[in-house]
């Protein structure tokens, strides 16, 4: 009876510390900042309320002494970002740029995949390592590769910010949906054609019935990550293309009107939330998803063949690789002089800051993800608070910190704890997945023969899984070198990174800032192409430890 007790607290003691996190650093911060959009929509007079709003008139003030008065001001208040022209156009082009995105990368995308899926080339297993790139490069970085190589112009454009989009998550799209398509039956298509059906009517009635929910999972993912995103809309959006994210940042960092934001805050969350809890759903059928013979690749012969394989990464090296390389040109054009920025003090001092800070928050963030995997062995409910910090964006994380914590806000552990918050489900996914794949007989082997649970999980489970966690910290390691919506909320002038440094380089007039911006974005390219690295290094571990235990 002792023992079974012991085991049932095992997973709610090693959840202990990653729930005690969650509660101060994510769920705390979002349930004030609910509280003050809560209380902001309630007292609307004190807000942002347009001069013609009826909310503002006599017959509000008459329905204040009914109990219905509080529910009718409450929608009104929530209301407002709609009734004022500018706010509404925000959140419209929020949701637009995100919707458009979704729409351009799944029509790219899904022939890419196709090709990927069904065509065996030369190179085919390095163009699918290279489509987890975008996923290590800070969009700080992305945003200055599209500006290399379509230029400013002087104009602002809605293009710039959908290139930049597309340019990020297209490799999303084509990496899961070249993963459906593998799952396909081969048997089915078969039987298929063997009945008359034409290629093009056997993968409408056989293949995308099956790659459908995929594809909807990649979509869900594609449209938070655009809706919520912000160093891409900060820097290619401009002032007339901003997303509801930098409205809000500009109304917290320029105009100090704290109780405005919360009420765009509530909004963001809500979108973002819907679209978490789609993306959790289908990730959670999908796991559940039997696996079929699959389609044999096969060489690619004939011109159209051959033609199809040319074009897909004629695509792929137009919308992903051209901007890195763009950003290469401009910098190798600058001349010496741009180069000498390497060597300043500022840059020195951003360059340190960024590694002492990526450390710190890669070792929390690996400490948290380890005890969340293992615990979500036992507790499903882990599974999903795993998604947390995906619904909260950046920079309502920065803004509900400063909200609750007003005291530290400019202190290193904060900064170092808001890091953390952003990486370490990137431990806890790469973790608990190949938890999941873990044969049960090596761990109940080692108990059989009287080892404890910690001893087992140093010579049996960590060395089985040490591929999937040094996976999980490079990602965790790319997430704190490119943040850049915390660190403008959080940091103090002396703890600027290469980030801070480069949005500030690229503010400052004159040829010279900008191409020194050229030159910094080369050294955090540089600093990503070393986390693409070892996210490699990782996976390619997991598949030995994979084969040799198989």
């Amino acid at each position: 009876m002792v023992h079974l007790t012991r085991r049932a607290a095992t997973p709610w003691l090693l959840a202990a510390l990653p729930l005690a996190f969650l509660l101060a650093v994510q769920v705390l911060p979002a349930l004030r900042l609910l509280a003050l959009g809560w209380t902001e929509a309630l007292t609307p007079s004190a807000g942002w309320v347009p001069a013609d709003s009826p909310s503002a008139g006599p017959a509000a003030v008459a329905l204040a002494g009914a109990w219905w008065a509080d529910i009718a001001t409450l929608a009104s208040g929530l209301a407002q970002p709609l009734q004022d022209a500018y706010l509404r156009g925000r959140l419209v082009w929020s949701l637009l740029q995100a919707a458009v995105t979704c729409v351009v990368a799944l029509a790219l995308g899904l022939p890419i995949a196709w090709v990927l899926a069904r065509r065996e080339f030369a190179g085919r297993g390095w163009v699918l390592r290279a489509l987890l790139l975008p996923f290590v490069l800070p969009t700080l970085v992305a945003a200055i590769g599209v500006l290399a190589l379509l230029g400013q112009g002087g104009r602002e454009t809605p293009w710039l910010l959908l290139y930049g989009n597309v340019f990020f998550n297209l490799c999303v799209v084509v990496r899961v949906a070249t993963d459906a398509l593998e799952q396909v039956s081969a048997s089915r298509v078969a039987a298929a054609r063997s009945l008359g059906a034409s290629p093009w009517s056997a993968f409408w009635r056989v293949e995308w019935p099956a790659i459908a929910p995929w594809l909807m999972s990649a979509m869900c993912l594609v449209f938070l990550v655009c809706f919520s995103g912000f160093g891409l809309a900060l820097v290619l959006g401009g002032n007339r293309y901003a997303t509801i994210e930098v409205e809000i940042y500009t109304l917290v960092a320029h105009e100090l009107a704290l109780a405005q934001a919360s009420v765009l805050a509530l909004w963001s969350m809500g979108i973002a939330a819907l679209a978490a809890w789609l993306y959790a759903v289908l990730e959670r059928r999908l796991a559940s998803a039997t696996r079929h013979d699959r389609i044999a690749r096969s060489p690619a012969r004939g011109w159209r063949q051959r033609f199809a394989v040319g074009a897909a990464l004629a695509v792929l090296a137009l919308v992903c690789a051209a901007p890195l390389l763009a950003i290469g040109w401009r910098a190798a054009q600058a001349g010496a002089g741009a180069w000498a920025v390497l060597l300043e003090e500022e840059t020195l001092e951003a360059l340190w800051n960024t590694l002492r800070f990526t450390v710190a928050s890669v070792a929390l963030a690996t400490l948290l993800g380890l005890l969340h995997a293992l615990a979500a062995q036992r507790l499903v409910l882990l599974r999903a608070l795993v998604f947390l910090p995906f619904v909260v964006s950046p920079v309502l994380v920065g803004f509900g910190l400063l909200l609750v914590y007003p005291q530290q806000s400019a202190s290193l552990w904060m900064l170092v704890c808001a890091y953390a918050l952003l990486a370490y489900p990137w431990v806890a996914k790469s973790v608990a997945a190949r938890l999941d794949s873990l044969p049960t007989h090596y761990h109940d082997a080692a108990r059989s023969l009287g080892a404890s649970p910690l001893r087992v999980f140093w010579r049996v489970t960590l060395p089985l899984i040490s591929g999937a966690l040094r996976r999980g910290m490079a990602f965790a390691a790319a997430t704190a070198v490119g943040e850049f919506a915390v660190t403008l909320f959080l940091s103090r002038p002396e703890w600027a990174t290469l980030t801070t440094l480069i949005y500030q380089r690229m503010g400052r007039p004159g040829a010279a800032n900008l191409d020194a911006a050229m030159v910094l974005s080369c050294l955090l390219m540089v600093l990503a192409l070393l986390v693409f690295l070892l996210v490699e290094w990782g996976a390619q571990d997991g598949n030995e430890d994979e084969d040799n235990h198989a």
